[in-house]
């Protein structure tokens, strides 16, 4: 039985994944701050598409090498680990304020994400059309960022974006410059083919679905950048923040990942199927913890130790039901 070998192929594209994407989006901050583009312009483009960065290319790379429960177990995992693990683990240790300006704005569209994303799957498949509209509304989802921006509107997760003058760690020279976007650029196909290759090879090995490898292994693994966000938030007293940052993950996931992967399968003339077992639990868990999250924020209520403790639970749950089968095999 040869899945540690697999299981390690992911872990290791994983690490290299995450190191390119981080590596991307500096270079690509450094450099347009020594142009003098404007702050807005770069963080709402180079900077909140490059964070997204990782499920985009591990999504797009599993769509063209056939295997669309890869590429949807990604995103639909993804966006259960954020809700669930990410934002419940932490408010075990310190409750999570939900009154941040801007956060039952983007609130309401993830929920309104995870709605169109299961309207699109319906029929067991995401067209080449359905594809197009998602990626128009991440574009729509931008430009109203943009408005906000530029007016009074005061808000934490779009001053975090623009915010470059702060941002820690960009290089500062040139060629150091080159240097992060050429090996964030190489890094990120070279991790995106060694996470589907690994990941394909561990469900045949295993004799359980693709789909169980991407909401699992792959969704928890590009899902780490947000959980150290908001642990380290947590840490400094200003979870509050990055729960900003948890909703605008799920908000790129649906609708910039989800429609660049559609588009790039079109593209290299394949569909994007839907597998007919997203919709005996999974997308209902996303959907799920999408309203409970939404409620709470409306509601105006603190993610407490208990509600974060529920969650914690819940993805818990999730995943051993998901392994089940893993076992079994």
């Amino acid at each position: 039985m040869e899945s540690p070998v697999y299981i390690a192929l992911i872990l290791v594209g994983i690490i290299i994944l995450l190191f390119g994407g981080d590596l991307l989006v500096r270079g690509g901050a450094a450099l347009a701050r020594m142009w003098r583009l404007p702050p807005l312009l770069v963080g709402l483009t180079i900077i909140a598409f490059g964070t997204s960065a990782p499920e985009l290319v591990v999504s797009v790379q599993s769509a063209l090498s056939g295997a669309p429960g890869l590429a949807l177990g990604n995103i639909v995992g993804s966006n259960i680990a954020n809700f669930l693990l990410i934002l419940g683990l932490p408010a075990i240790f310190g409750a999570i304020a939900t009154t941040t300006p801007g956060v039952r704005r983007n609130a309401f569209f993830a929920l309104g994400a995870a709605i169109i994303l299961i309207a699109v799957s319906w029929d067991r498949s995401i067209s080449a059309i359905e594809s197009y509209v998602l990626f128009g509304l991440i574009i729509c989802y931008v430009a109203l960022l943009a408005v906000l921006a530029r007016g009074k509107t005061v808000d934490p997760s779009i001053a975090e974006l623009t915010d470059l003058e702060h941002m820690d760690g960009l290089p500062k020279s040139l060629p150091t410059i080159l240097g992060s976007l050429l090996i964030g650029l190489v890094g990120l196909p070279i991790g995106a083919q060694m996470i589907v290759t690994g990941g394909t090879a561990a469900a045949a090995d295993l004799g359980v679905d693709e789909a169980i490898i991407g909401l699992t292994a792959v969704a928890f693994g590009t899902s780490l950048p947000e959980l150290a966000t908001v642990v380290m938030a947590s840490v400094r007293r200003q979870a509050d923040l990055a729960i900003g940052n948890v909703l605008g993950s799920n908000i790129f996931n649906v609708f910039a990942v989800g429609g660049a992967t559609g588009i790039a399968a079109s593209a290299a003339g394949l569909e994007l199927p839907v597998p007919e077992g997203f919709f005996g639990l999974d997308l209902w868990v996303m959907l799920g913890a999408s309203v409970v999250i939404a409620a709470i924020i409306f509601a105006k209520q603190p993610i407490s130790r208990l509600i974060g403790a529920g969650l914690f639970l819940g993805y818990l749950g999730y995943i051993f039901v998901l392994t089940r089968s893993v076992v079994g095999g």
